[in-house]
């Protein structure tokens, strides 16, 4: 992004412009962790807190019935004339009894997130929404669009029907991943489909605006389109799933404002207190180009120098090659040598307790045998 420093501006006919300069927050650096952990935290914020009834498992009276009667000593229910006297009850493995440790309301459901860590997941998901090969990855239909980001003059925000807001995205070749969205609409499998979310469907174009002039009107009844002001951006948003490269189309106002509420690489922003944009550690981040450069290398490896083979790197087992054993464990070349000389020494004594009696009786024999 940094190598175009420009990005144009489209009328709502879809013709570009002017262009504005590209704001520093489109060139943080992005942290698919720090989004991941953080999205997973924001997302608890919106549960809303369930349990299992107080009374449930023990809306009946039962007692043990203890020992010396050949049954377990679990409660059971009093009574008689109906098949549920006698059987156990209250236990997590008895059918009709309470669950094992009941949910209660008071769990801890929430998780606080700090400020700098959510802000800085912001940052990247801005970032990345700046890049057509992550949008593209993420699923949206942007292969007709001539430029990512997509910046469309303060008239759109004026809008107020819908068939005007359609035929805008439809001029700016946008309309696509609307289509997308309304073809994705399923009916939700589970108990969903009765508790208020009966469907479910896939993301569109996300809108940022600078002042509401009726664009939320506009634009609101589009499946899938979401709008939000761009002083209230939110990582939910922005990455929904934790999944970055969210298809973003902003308004002339609200692209202009982003280094006022973000800041820049050296000045602070005017809507966060003292806050400056994040830096990256190392400029070039494909480490695997570095350490293979000739920079690198020609200190690393100086031309002319033999590189050594290490013992760890051979695929040579040690037990059977004596040179590798010898090499990573030179200790190995003396005990070898005490073991020669140990079996130099015993066929030493075997030969010296032979009896030469025996041994000259074995050559005169040989002799007369092969006699002429």
């Amino acid at each position: 992004m940094a190598s175009r420093p420009t990005v144009n501006v489209r009328s709502t006919s879809g013709e570009s412009s002017t262009s504005l300069p590209l704001p520093a927050v489109l060139t943080a650096p992005i942290r698919l962790d720090v989004v991941a952990q953080v999205h997973k935290s924001m997302a608890k914020n919106k549960r809303q807190a369930y349990a299992v009834s107080e009374k449930a498992g023990h809306q009946t009276s039962a007692e043990s019935w203890g020992t010396g009667r050949a049954v377990a000593r679990i409660p059971r229910v009093g009574g008689g004339g109906t098949h549920r006297s006698g059987q156990a009850a209250f236990g997590n493995m008895c059918r009709g009894g309470r669950m094992f440790a009941p949910t209660k309301t008071w769990r801890k459901w929430h998780v606080k997130v700090n400020q700098n860590q959510r802000r800085f997941a912001t940052v990247s998901a801005l970032a990345a929404s700046a890049l057509p090969s992550l949008v593209l990855a993420r699923g949206h239909r942007i292969e007709q669009i001539e430029e990512v980001p997509l910046v469309v003059g303060s008239a759109i925000e004026s809008l107020g029907k819908t068939k005007e807001a359609v035929a805008v995205l439809k001029s700016l070749n946008a309309y696509a991943d609307v289509v997308k969205v309304s073809n994705s609409r399923k009916l939700r499998a589970g108990r969903g489909k009765m508790r208020n979310r009966r469907h479910r469907q896939r993301r569109g174009p996300l809108i940022v605006y600078n002042e509401d002039k009726g664009i939320v009107k506009a634009f609101r009844n589009l499946p899938g389109v979401e709008i939000v002001n761009v002083r209230r951006l939110n990582l939910l948003q922005l990455a929904p799933g934790g999944h970055l490269g969210r298809f973003i189309i902003w308004t002339e106002g609200a692209f202009g404002l982003l280094d006022e509420v973000f800041g820049t690489f050296d000045k602070a922003a005017v809507y966060k207190k003292d806050y400056i944009l994040p830096t990256a550690k190392i400029s070039n981040p494909d480490v695997t180009r570095l350490i293979n450069s000739t920079e690198i290398q020609s200190v690393v490896r100086p031309a002319g120098q033999k590189v050594q083979k290490r013992p760890w790197t051979q695929k040579k087992n040690p037990l059977h090659n004596r040179s590798v054993l010898f090499r990573m464990n030179p200790y190995a070349k003396v005990l070898r040598k005490q073991e020669l000389l140990h079996q130099e020494r015993v066929k030493a004594k075997k030969e010296a307790k032979k009896p030469k009696v025996q041994k000259a009786a074995g050559e005169a024999f040989l002799k007369t045998l092969f006699a002429p």
